[in-house]
């Protein structure tokens, strides 16, 4: 038996933001990888899901998730009527994807996106216009939850372009503060 294979550390972004989510909400990673963001979550209390076409790395660093194997980009998607106190994309885009997304919402529920940006070809791969967001496409596809937080531009280490999203969904009322931070 070898040993696990690492999940590495979750992204910054991701942490920066986890303190959103209601304690003990459920939380749907959505190509999960090796699992980082699904242990993350798991560790602070959440119950974990996590979708991928090969979920077996995220076993190993996550056992304790309910992890689903599909095809997201080519088969019907895994989890309809299902609804997540969050949800999480991490260096993945496919964009026939978002109203599946936002449907997995839950009231309340908190979105946390961070994904390749237009400038990214010039640094490196991802380089196809497909897998690499437009400016502002985030705030696009986010118009009807209230935005917490949104970056756009080079993120380090490594060098990357990238576009963040943190959003709510959330009903008019309900006395979240809306603070759009641009970078």
């Amino acid at each position: 038996m070898g040993l696990p294979v690492s999940a590495g550390a979750p992204s910054a972004w991701v942490q920066r933001w986890s303190h959103l989510l209601a304690p003990g909400a459920s939380v749907l990673d959505v190509a999960c990888g090796g699992g980082r963001h699904l242990a993350w979550f798991s560790g602070r209390g959440h119950t974990v899901c996590g979708v991928d076409i090969e979920p077996s790395i995220a076993a190993v660093n996550a056992p304790q998730a309910e992890l689903i194997q599909a095809d997201i980009e080519n088969g019907p998607w895994p989890l309809p009527q299902r609804q997540f106190g969050a949800v999480v994309v991490c260096n993945y885009l496919w964009r026939p994807l978002f109203p599946r997304l936002l449907e997995s919402l839950a009231q309340g529920g908190v979105l946390i996106y961070e994904t390749f940006a237009s400038g990214q070809e010039l640094l490196g791969r991802p380089r196809r216009p497909e897998f690499l967001l437009q400016p502002a496409e985030l705030l696009h596809v986010c118009k009807d939850l209230r935005v917490v937080a949104y970056e756009c531009g080079l993120a380090e280490d490594p060098v990357r372009a990238v576009q963040r999203i943190v959003a709510v969904h959330a009903a008019a009322n309900d006395g979240v503060t809306s603070a759009l931070s641009l970078k």
